[in-house]
């Protein structure tokens, strides 16, 4: 068997870059439905925390992606070998509807074999944590930034791309089935292992009309996709909104709230999007009392990647049941920075925190930069998973804001 193609078939390489891709995209597809399954189980209210479900849903999605990686440079590696080399001719070019399907299709297949999984691949890199591919080279991709509105985006470009693909593939192996079954030519035949005496096509010349089907075919998709995201999801985020609460003596002007926690050995940060502080501060001459401050805030407001609809399930937040925490405590000053020493109530537990932090004032204008650390478990969340190499134990918070004395 010829290594390079010929006019009548298709040499070693080429069918060998065929059946692995093939079978790279057959095993992918059932792969990613087990897995999305398993992560909308684990969204639902009937989850109940358990560990072996969240290994089998990283376990899945690694898998996924994994493969997915791999079919996107042996597609790469297959087009260029392609581009090399001779393209046998087709048998029947004189019916040129059949003709026309058949070239569109292989040019669609090469447009998914790229975009499926680098699409993909892009909605992995946006997002924070969760299931990494399995490979030495780490999980970003160059001019990718973190954002979950990238990372919504490619993932709704990379399940209607996938619908396309497993739509024409479903064309491409029913046309291989026609040649084979009722035509009776060696059509398929071609593509199979081993040597044989095929007869030589018909002189005939490849039209450019299938490529720019094939192109029109993608970029429809490529927008619809995309419009659909916009429709579903809007062209933004919701940025995060810092209030002032009723009996403050500072106007919050600008503030962030933010939290992150360590999923399979990789930080996850977020933030909450709606929250208030009512803030009662007097610099005092000396170390001591200063103030109080009591910040609320809304738990389904919580934008934490790919993992912020786990993170509302009952086993976690629970934010249908516990919709708002609360931070209540009093301010001090220290000898080098201040405290707001409190509680938080997270869910239905109450515990102490406190908060150091730094503070800088311009005339009536304070700005505010602190942080402090939890457990998890102390508040109840998320008890079903006690493997901290699955979630660690910790979840560090950090807090910025911008108040404005009231007149």
């Amino acid at each position: 068997m010829p290594l390079q193609n010929t006019q009548t078939t298709y040499g070693s390489i080429t069918k060998s870059f065929h059946w692995l891709t093939a079978l790279l995209i057959l095993t992918a597809f059932p792969v990613g439905y087990f897995a999305q399954e398993t992560a909308q189980y684990i969204q639902s209210a009937a989850f109940d925390g358990s560990q072996a479900v969240l290994d089998r849903a990283v376990l899945l999605f690694s898998l996924h992606k994994t493969i997915g990686v791999a079919a996107f440079f042996t597609a790469l590696l297959r087009i260029l070998w392609a581009l090399r080399q001779d393209k046998p001719g087709l048998l029947h070019p004189d019916r040129k509807l059949e003709t026309w399907a058949a070239e569109t299709a292989h040019w669609v297949l090469y447009g998914a074999m790229l975009i499926v999984p680098l699409s993909g691949w892009i909605h992995h890199a946006a997002s924070e944590g969760f299931a990494p591919i399995w490979w030495p080279f780490g999980q970003n991709l160059p001019l990718v930034p973190k954002s979950e509105y990238l990372s919504h985006l490619f993932s709704y470009v990379h399940f209607y791309a996938m619908i396309l693909l497993g739509l024409t593939i479903l064309a491409h192996v029913g046309g291989a089935v026609k040649h084979h079954v009722i035509d009776h030519d060696s059509t398929l035949v071609r593509m199979l292992p081993g040597s044989r005496n095929l007869p030589q096509p018909p002189a005939q010349r490849h039209s450019a009309i299938p490529f720019v089907t094939a192109f029109a075919v993608w970029v429809m998709t490529l927008i619809g996709a995309s419009a659909l995201y916009v429709v579903d999801h809007g062209p933004h985020s919701q940025a995060p909104v810092a209030q002032t609460a009723e009996g403050s003596g500072w106007a919050v002007e600008t503030g962030t709230l933010g939290i992150t926690v360590v999923q399979m050995g990789a930080d996850v940060s977020g933030q909450f999007t709606d929250w208030s502080a009512a803030i009662n501060f007097e610099e005092p001459a000396a170390p001591g009392p200063a103030g109080n401050v009591e910040v609320t805030i809304s738990i389904p407001s919580l934008e934490l990647g790919s993992v912020t609809d786990q993170a509302m399930g009952a086993d976690y937040f629970d934010a249908e049941t516990w919709p708002t925490a609360l931070f209540k405590a009093e301010i001090f000053k220290l000898d080098d920075g201040y405290e707001a020493r409190g509680t938080l109530t997270i869910r239905d537990q109450t515990l102490p925190l406190t908060l150091p932090f730094t503070l800088e004032q311009e005339g009536d204008l304070a700005r505010m930069s602190g942080a402090a650390e939890v457990n998890r478990m102390e508040y109840h969340v998320g008890l079903g998973t006690k493997d901290e190499s699955s979630l660690a134990y910790a979840v560090a918070i950090q807090v910025q804001l911008e108040a404005r004395k009231a007149e």
